[in-house]
């Protein structure tokens, strides 16, 4: 049948991460994340086709919290950590004497005996083959998604294969999988029947990439073809089709509304990496429904959610993102002796990922056998109860123009453990519909508390209708009527100097007569061009640098072919196309044009393009130190890039020039040169300058994520620039994987 176009994208999606300067004082927009574009109804296996998916479902805004598991072969050693495969073959590790010690010597007693069965040194009989609880085992799915639901989570699914290139469902192209070995069960299959037998969305998580791009690094090479499979070894075309199609089987048979995937994607080929894109996305449409997919790396340009790994960033960050965090801080899968983060670590930090436009999906730990120990069923339980009392102020909300306030910082990039706040910590978020603002304070303020934020030169609150507690009870209030506001906050008085009731947080809930107002006060940033439909900059929206077809356009207010002024930040410029999709006779504009007319194309404009303009000189400076990139003058080919004060030489000034394929060239104003990533691809590596040769180490993409701060990433190996953090004028830069720091942020402005 043929389907509507349902997909949605919000606003500041559509907009890329610069959505946020909307709010630019004069321009008049739609609600943030209201308004919404549908996504094709057909993908092609390119980046301009695959990069139109609406990244972050609507679906998936709303639902703000998942859970999922480590659970597979991995977990019978229940040792050390899920990397046992890989680490038990490294000679000398832990891992190694343990398995030597308790197994056997790995060219004797390999991995695999794991998933067909052994007996150990003991005699005891080892395997992977968990039984249902209708079987007489401890494994039972639908109490699994019970809990799953009991937690608040609104999705949640398993990890589908780990490294280890064990596959938890009926495999066709893969004989190592959970149906013809270890349990002989369709795991994904009961797993996804359960889940969405609870009402949740499913999620499924596929870790593969790595399987055959060094986690088996010290497994000796396999004279069986089977064992080659197993151990990745088959070669890298044979090993990039079986990636993806492992994808495509867990596409159709468990339909999943969110496929998350694990690091090391830019080492597959690009065909295949489309190929994924296209087909899930393709299949989302057959199903009419909105699927997300997530990444790491190597997915920037195709329409996905990035992820952070245990973190998630320091401030509110655009487009919308996700993180993926553990109950414990030592193992993603059981261990015996297992240590969890306590319910407020994982709490504290779900309500700050969530005020800084944020979801994030929780991993436990079951036992081989399926048992979830109490210990991780006691944190759940908790942030269930939670979320059943306060949840109005996480579920379906949005984040506002800042993301909170107190001593306590959490975030700032990946691997950063959970912290619990205090009653000096506030988190805001806000009501889709943008007229209740829900202030989270992280313990118990006393008498009263005083919001720094709502200070009278930075909100006006004369159309604040009223101040509550929510109670207890989920949908019961308590008023708060007693509050001033002056230059130091809102003073607000409490019910009690003591806490009413006990929880993990308190929020406080202020509704308004109409749309929250705007806040003012702090820091703001000028969008890198914006466009009006109506002479004299009025009725208009802020655009960062990227392309925007006219549905896009239309998505945030400007009709077609309705433009009829523009501005235009130094150093950018727009061009504008007389048809969509960047097509027919185009017009440049580098400056301000109050009025279209007197230029002879107002009103004509049906897609453009926000770019640097490339004859102007920038100046890009890192966020974390402040200092500028430097190419230091004339120098020899090959020479590392550094970083330096500022002091207008022009060895700190580039052009970035855009080639029209969503890279960009960086030239040196001193020598002539552009910044080359020189292949390199471990974290760490030296970027480097050399005299433009038009090969994918010399190309950048310059990607806004918020603020007009920038990531740099290479185009060949994925890798963006990196200062190093708070370094000395003089330091060479690097190239590190995306982790979200702000030493991997650059600012770009025309000198």
């Amino acid at each position: 049948m043929s389907r509507p176009p349902v997909t949605r994208r919000s606003v500041l999606t559509a907009l890329g991460a610069g959505g946020a300067a909307a709010a630019v004082s004069g321009l008049v927009c739609p609600l943030p994340a209201q308004a919404a574009i549908p996504g094709p109804s057909n993908y092609s296996e390119s980046w301009a086709s695959v990069g139109q998916h609406p990244a972050a479902a609507e679906w998936f805004q709303d639902a703000k919290f998942g859970i999922y598991f480590h659970w597979g072969v991995f977990s019978v050693p229940a040792y050390a950590n899920e990397w046992y495969p890989r680490n038990m073959y490294n000679a000398g590790s832990n891992e190694n004497n343990h398995h030597r010690s308790t197994y056997g010597d790995p060219s004797v007693w390999p991995y695999h005996n794991f998933i067909n069965g052994a007996n150990d040194r003991s005699g005891r009989f080892v395997q992977f083959a968990p039984r249902l609880r209708s079987a007489g085992g401890n494994f039972d799915p639908n109490e699994w998604a019970q809990l799953f639901a009991d937690a608040g989570a609104r999705f949640a699914g398993p990890v589908a294969e780990h490294h280890d290139g064990f596959s938890m469902w009926n495999s066709q192209v893969n004989e190592w999988n959970s149906v013809a070995r270890g349990p002989r069960l369709d795991l994904l299959r009961l797993h996804t029947d359960a889940i969405r037998g609870r009402g949740l969305k499913v999620m499924v998580a596929m870790h593969h990439a790595f399987n055959f791009t060094g986690f088996y690094g010290w497994v000796p090479q396999q004279s069986d073809p089977s064992l080659r499979k197993l151990y990745g070894q088959l070669g890298t075309a044979a090993q990039e089709q079986l990636w993806f199609d492992k994808l495509r089987e867990v596409i159709d048979q468990a339909q999943p509304d969110l496929i998350w995937q694990d690091f090391d994607l830019p080492r597959i080929s690009e065909a295949q990496r489309l190929r994924f894109l296209a087909y899930y996305y393709n299949r989302a449409v057959a199903w009419d429904r909105e699927v997300v997919a997530t990444y790491k790396d190597g997915l920037e340009r195709g329409g996905a959610v990035y992820d952070y790994e245990r973190g998630g960033p320091a401030e509110l960050r655009e487009p919308y993102w996700l993180t993926d965090d553990s109950i414990s801080s030592s193992s993603w899968c059981y261990t015996v002796g297992i240590g969890y983060y306590s319910l407020n670590q994982m709490l504290h930090s779900l309500i700050d990922r969530v005020s800084k436009n944020g979801n994030m999906v929780l991993n436990i730990a079951p036992m081989a056998d399926g048992t979830i120990p109490s210990g991780q069923q006691t944190v759940l339980h908790g942030i269930g109860d939670y979320l059943r009392r306060f949840g109005e102020s996480i579920y379906s909300t949005r984040s506002w123009s800042v993301h909170g306030e107190g001593p306590t910082r959490m975030g700032g990039g990946s691997f950063v453990a959970p912290a619990v706040g205090t009653a000096r910590d506030i988190r805001f978020t806000r009501s889709k519909d943008n007229r209740v603002l829900y202030a989270t304070i992280l313990g118990w303020p006393g008498s009263s508390v005083t919001i720094t934020t709502l200070a009278s030169n930075r909100i006006n609150l004369s159309s604040l209708a009223g101040v509550q507690l929510l109670d207890s009870t989920a949908g019961s209030y308590v008023n708060l009527p007693n509050r001033t506001q002056d230059a130091t906050g809102l003073r607000i008085t409490m019910p009690s100097a003591g806490a009413p009731f006990s929880a993990s947080a308190y929020v406080v809930k202020l509704t308004f007569n109409g749309p929250i107002p705007a806040l003012g006060g702090g820091p703001t940033v000028s969008p890198p061009a914006s466009v009006y439909a109506h002479v004299g900059y009025e009725s208009g929206v802020g655009l960062s640098v990227g392309s925007y077809t006219a549905a896009q356009l239309q998505a945030v207010g400007i009709g077609l072919r309705s433009i009829s002024s523009v501005r235009v930040t130094a150093g950018h410029q727009i061009v504008g196309y007389a048809n969509d999709n960047f097509s027919g006779a185009n017009w440049t504009f580098t400056a301000d044009n109050s009025d279209l007319r007197n230029t002879g194309n107002n009103d004509a404009i049906a897609s453009l393009r926000v770019t640097f303009n490339p004859v102007t000189y920038q100046r890009i400076t890192n966020v974390t130190n402040g200092l500028a990139l430097d190419s230091g003058g004339n120098v020899a080919s090959g020479s590392q890039l550094k970083q330096w004060s500022w002091d207008g030489s022009t060895n700190l000034q580039w052009q970035l020039v855009d080639l029209g394929t969503g890279y960009h060239r960086i030239v040196n104003r001193t020598n002539g040169m552009v910044a080359d990533g020189f292949g390199q691809t471990s974290n760490g590596a030296a970027a480097q300058q050399a005299p433009w040769n038009g090969s994918n180490n010399q190309q950048w993409q310059i990607t806004d994520q918020g603020n007009r701060r920038y990531r740099i990433a290479n185009r060949a190996t994925g890798l963006v620039l990196d200062g190093g953090g708070q370094v000395a004028s003089g330091s060479m830069v690097k190239q590190w994987n995306w982790d979200g720091s702000t030493n991997l942020l650059w600012t770009i402005a025309a000198v």
